[in-house]
């Protein structure tokens, strides 16, 4: 094993202001950096002077494919993740994108990693760019047991590996940061509110399917249990105008939060709900990491892998489920389902944990190839 300090480039959906992307590179780099404070961290951005500002790193434009080339061959380690960049739902060109940073590495016999990542859904192209693009790679770890499944089967060489979301262990120092508390109060959300509950939906079919539901579930919790809603964009615009949708449809009155949250700030905001509800999976992770309970609406499988890596006991809202009962339900159960994410929480952390075991390990190993100085 060697100490020597090593370049890290990590590609992933970083730069576009996407919470739950800025959230796993904001605990990645601060996990990274207590580890091995002398590695040189580069990360692939859309908008890298924002990045390396934000992160204090190196930061490249991730569309720049010659710069991207080189920084591939200056790095010690191409890290691919986290995140959920292996699939073809969103677009078949951005899974190209993704495969072809981790080809690349390869080619230019990097040590390579797939880190935490979600994978699929593929479709028949999408399997097959992964398993050619990510045939060898050195590390494969990912953020559950189907994503575990679907890859370990495009993979048979690789030792898939079960980890779990770096945001499992993002800090919770911030819940008593003054100016995050200043800043939530100028929006109406003072320190004595109480029973705030905490709503984050995102556009598309899915909120189309279940927003009168939703709508109807928010006054039920706002009149029979005295609950004050706050409706969060995670990523606006396009949140804000999905969580409008929603709230005009509402009999009580709901806030919209300004939103676009770092991740201190979300942390100090979840941390003083009695619950969340959510449609994004990283509001969802916070909320567990914080224990407080929280109902799922799912949109994509990696809901449903959360949701059952948890084990957790309260089903998530569907277009038919009747609202008095997920209303009572949620409300009813906050000490129970609390004392639950307590429980099952750590083992997630540890998952984690070994994540980053397994890319420190990578990164000291001997004799692998490593970039010209």
């Amino acid at each position: 094993m060697s100490d020597r300090p090593s370049r890290l480039l990590l590609s992933g959906y970083y730069g576009f202001g996407n919470f739950g992307d800025e959230a796993i590179l904001d605990v990645f780099v601060s996990q990274w950096r207590r580890r091995r404070p002398g590695d040189e961290i580069t990360v692939l951005s859309q908008t890298p002077e924002q990045t390396a500002k934000t992160y204090h790193v190196s930061a490249l434009p991730r569309m720049a494919w010659r710069t991207v080339s080189d920084a591939i061959r200056d790095a010690d380690v191409v890290v691919s993740g986290g995140g959920g960049l292996l699939q073809s739902a969103t677009s078949l060109r951005s899974l190209l994108y993704y495969a072809s940073v981790i080809r690349e590495a390869k080619r230019a016999r990097r040590r390579t990693a797939i880190f935490a990542q979600g994978v699929g859904p593929l479709n028949y192209f999408g399997r097959e760019v992964v398993k050619r693009a990510c045939a060898g790679v050195d590390l494969a770890c990912v953020r559950d047991e189907t994503s575990q499944g679907s890859l370990q089967a495009l993979l048979p060489n690789v030792a898939v590996k079960l980890a779990a979301d770096p945001v499992f262990l993002a800090a919770t120092d911030s819940v008593d940061d003054p100016n995050i508390r200043d800043r939530l109060a100028r929006e109406g959300l003072r320190e004595d509110l109480p029973d705030l509950v905490a709503v984050v939906v995102r556009r598309g079919p899915a909120l189309d399917q279940v927003m009168e539901r939703l709508a109807s579930l928010v006054d039920r919790l706002a009149v029979k249990y005295g609950a004050h809603i706050a409706f969060v964009p995670l990523q606006p615009p396009h949140d804000a105008e999905a969580a409008s949708a929603v709230i005009r449809r509402c009999k009580s009155a709901p806030v919209l939060l300004t939103g676009g949250y770092d991740l201190a700030t979300m942390t100090a905001l979840l941390a003083r709900c009695s619950a969340v509800i959510s449609m994004r999976l990283h509001a969802l992770i916070l909320a567990a990491r914080l224990d407080v309970p929280f109902l799922a609406v799912p949109y994509d499988p990696k809901i449903g892998s959360l949701a059952s890596g948890l084990a957790y006991p309260l089903a998530p809202l569907q277009r038919d489920s009747l609202t008095d009962d997920v209303a009572e339900s949620l409300w009813s159960q906050r000490a129970t389902l609390r004392a639950h994410l307590r429980a099952r929480v750590p083992t997630m952390q540890a998952r984690a944990t070994l994540a980053f075991d397994w890319l420190e390990a990578l990164a000291q190993a001997e004799g692998a190839p490593t970039a010209k100085r």
